[in-house]
């Protein structure tokens, strides 16, 4: 009966629109939001600081008095701002008074602050 009407409709195909995502609403935003949206995004990667206890900072300093005695390829696992950093090398010196460890890798003499450090491996 309205068989006409069917063979005249013509169809739309969702499959070929795209979706742009978060990019259509960037036009809308003030650049405030935009810069409080990124700042935000950052927060959320944000890995938070271990807490270290005393056992945990005796096991670090037993790791690094193995580690310059024998110097033995280590690494280093270390906290600084909301991020994991990882170092590896020969430990050469601690310094307690300045509270700096001496790590030397193959292209150079790094200085990490111990302060930073969550945990110690020996690699060898």
């Amino acid at each position: 009966m309205n068989d006409k009407f069917y063979e005249s409709e013509q169809i739309l195909d969702l499959s070929k629109a795209q979706d742009r995502g978060s990019k259509k609403w960037v036009a809308m935003m003030l650049p405030e939001h935009v810069a409080l949206l990124r700042e935000y995004s950052k927060e959320i990667k944000r890995e938070p600081k271990p807490e270290l206890d005393e056992w945990d900072y005796d096991a670090i300093h037993h790791t690094l008095d193995i580690a310059i005695k024998s110097k033995a390829d280590t690494k280093v696992k270390m906290w600084r701002d909301g991020a994991f950093i990882y170092n590896r090398g020969i430990v050469e010196s601690i310094d307690l008074r300045s509270r700096v460890m001496e790590l030397e890798d193959p292209f150079s003499l790094l200085q990490l602050k111990l302060d930073e450090i969550v945990d110690v491996t020996i690699m060898d």
